[in-house]
């Protein structure tokens, strides 16, 4: 496993809660079989159908940037190998996650079942459209790089909710950037720092 002090000292991580979901959350588990050697290297891995599961640093530093309370309804964008969703239900059971990519939805299911996830909350579909049946969010986090802010997430932000999302180009470097909805519904974003991550697919149709 990822340890506490792994996490804490090499990546720079102090959120104590974060640390405790790293550390109780076996990565190797969502890592394919021939990878296993490879699971608690702190760099992205494949997973299949070009889709990868991010480095830890990035699982940890996007948790913290989240920063998910108890109770709160977190949906994420781009379930992957399931370990962000899985991360995210040591802070609240709360947790909805959408994947586009039908294989890995069905690889995932089983998997999240362990930590109380059934299907009504690990669903295939469009994740760019979010999930308007189960909204508002108090919390929105996108594992995939998206080259605007999809205006059907912000609209499914609750006030005083935040949603940490990667913005730019395919193939390129992006930007981490924490976005916040006000009680009155003004949206505020900042950039944090540079990543690397795969492209949000689906969307409306052009």
């Amino acid at each position: 496993m990822v340890s506490s002090r792994a996490v804490q000292e090499h990546l720079g991580i102090r959120n104590q809660r974060v640390l405790e979901a790293m550390r109780a959350v076996p990565r190797h588990w969502f890592v394919p079989q021939n990878m296993q050697r490879e699971a608690y290297a702190d760099r992205p891995l494949p997973i299949g159908y070009g889709q990868t599961i991010s480095q830890p640093f990035i699982v940890a530093t996007m948790t913290e940037l989240l920063d998910p309370k108890p109770g709160e309804k977190i949906l994420e964008i781009g379930t992957g190998s399931g370990y962000q969703a899985a991360i995210l239900t040591k802070f609240t059971p709360d947790v909805y996650t959408i994947e586009i990519v039908e294989p890995l939805h069905r690889q995932v299911l089983p998997r999240l079942q362990k930590f109380g996830l059934g299907p009504q909350r690990v669903v295939q579909g469009d994740g760019y459209f979010g999930m308007e049946k189960a909204a508002p969010f108090d919390g929105i986090i996108v594992t995939a790089a998206a080259d605007h802010i999809p205006p059907p997430l912000l609209a499914q932000l609750k006030p005083g909710g935040r949603m940490v999302i990667p913005i730019g180009p395919v193939h390129a470097t992006q930007r981490l950037v924490v976005v916040t909805k006000d009680a009155s519904g003004k949206t505020r974003s900042r950039s944090v720092h540079p990543v690397r991550f795969v492209p949000l697919t689906g969307g409306p149709r052009r």
